[in-house]
């Protein structure tokens, strides 16, 4: 037992210092994409091979700032296909890890700041804002996401310091976390789950599956999201999304950021 403390003093502290200092992210880390218009001649915004490349169909050739295309976010699965097909180098991924919104058409990045989520109204806010109990359903997810957010869990993320925990029922949660596409075997347990969990209740959408169906849109057997069938409150883009990014928007959600 002493052998065990003394070893525990040792490591000092493991826990990240993020929200209050800055996180320390890795080098291969692929966050908000960085398009510079300066560097994309005519013919290339006119045919542009970044948005021919993306296997998602994520990006719109001319509606971004400039002409250059519009990436949709809640699609986009951080591949960097586009980034290797772009002759020019103007497509980058950057090290911005704040990408959490409140509705989906924010997602759509046109080269300029994103609408980052707002905080929730001030009634739930103070229900929810010292004390968040989330059930978390992986509705067809590769467990990918949930991978991550399990990781929130541990010494290094501790969420638990925040007052959010992820509860084994929805009934003694306030909210869900949802992955995956929503496929058909998982939509009446998803709108079971959501029923179950009481009011008032908030709803997250954590990954590029669980905002747009991901690799698996347009499906028979895909309901393209969990937006398909219950209403959300945050969406978290990424695939998975990193950790913090997934704190990030819950955090600035409860208004603690």
């Amino acid at each position: 037992m002493l052998r065990a403390a003394l070893e525990r003093l040792s490591q000092k502290r493991r826990t990240v210092a993020f929200p209050d200092g800055a996180p320390n992210l890795p080098d291969r880390l692929r966050g908000l994409p960085v398009i510079d218009a300066a560097k994309c001649p005519a013919a290339c915004l006119a045919a542009p091979a970044c948005a021919a490349a993306c296997p998602m169909g994520a990006m719109r050739p001319g509606l971004g700032v400039g002409g250059t295309p519009l990436i949709d976010l809640g699609k986009c699965l951080y591949c960097t296909d586009c980034m290797a097909a772009c002759p020019t180098g103007a497509i980058t991924f950057g090290r911005d890890y704040r990408l959490a919104v409140r509705k989906r058409e924010h997602l759509h990045f046109r080269g300029e700041a994103l609408r980052l989520a707002e905080a929730l109204e001030k009634r739930t806010r103070k229900l929810f804002g010292r004390s968040l109990k989330l059930r978390q359903v992986s509705a067809g997810g590769c467990n990918a996401c949930e991978a991550d957010l399990n990781v929130l869990t541990t010494i290094v993320f501790d969420l638990g310091r925040f007052g959010i925990d992820f509860v084994a029922s929805p009934r003694h949660a306030d909210g869900l976390m949802i992955t995956g596409p929503v496929p058909e075997n998982m939509r009446e347990a998803l709108r079971k789950c959501y029923d179950a969990t009481p009011d008032p209740k908030i709803v997250i959408a954590s990954g590029a599956c669980a905002i747009s169906g991901g690799p698996f849109a347009g499906l028979p057997e895909s309901h393209d999201g969990a937006d398909a069938v219950v209403p959300v409150d945050l969406y978290i883009p990424g695939c998975p999304p990193h950790p913090i990014t997934a704190l990030d928007g819950m955090l600035r959600l409860l208004g603690r950021i």
